[in-house]
């Protein structure tokens, strides 16, 4: 199976059920996008197909053949994107778990509304999961990013 994973293709020998986050994880070692809970509630796994978020938990991987697919490691090489740099100005993570899942979904808001509103982070941030209750701190970083 073909697969596009943030601009770069790959070959994959695998059943096409398996789940895309372990295609990523295992298969690929893109281990920064997360497992969380498996049934696709609590996003952590989020990554974009064809630029829309998607839970790779439970997407299985022949949904994504000839896609593309945008992990974390996608957003930047460096770490230097205006998100990450915010979640590091800002001190956002706590246990960092949810993390990746929260910046490629803020990536997705901030690619379709480049300056959003506080009201338009809540609506598009609302079903991410962070056990630390950091959203004050999420939402202040979509903000920051959103001036750069």
């Amino acid at each position: 199976m073909e697969i596009n994973v943030n601009k770069k293709n790959y070959t994959v020998d695998v059943d096409p059920d398996m789940p895309l986050l372990w295609v990523l994880r295992d298969i690929l070692n893109l281990t920064g996008t997360k497992y969380g809970c498996g049934i696709g509630v609590c996003k952590s796994c989020t990554v974009l197909i064809e630029g829309v978020p998607e839970q790779s938990c439970i997407v299985p991987v022949s949904y994504a053949e000839g896609k593309s697919i945008t992990t974390i490691e996608g957003i930047s090489e460096n770490g230097d994107h205006p998100l990450q740099k915010a979640w590091i100005e800002l001190s956002v993570s706590q246990c960092g778990y949810c993390q990746p899942g929260q910046i490629v979904r803020a990536y997705y808001l901030l690619s379709k509304n480049p300056k959003p509103t506080v009201e338009d982070i809540n609506k598009e941030m609302s079903e991410h999961i962070c056990r630390c209750g950091t959203y004050d701190k999420i939402r202040k970083a979509i903000l920051l990013a959103s001036k750069e």
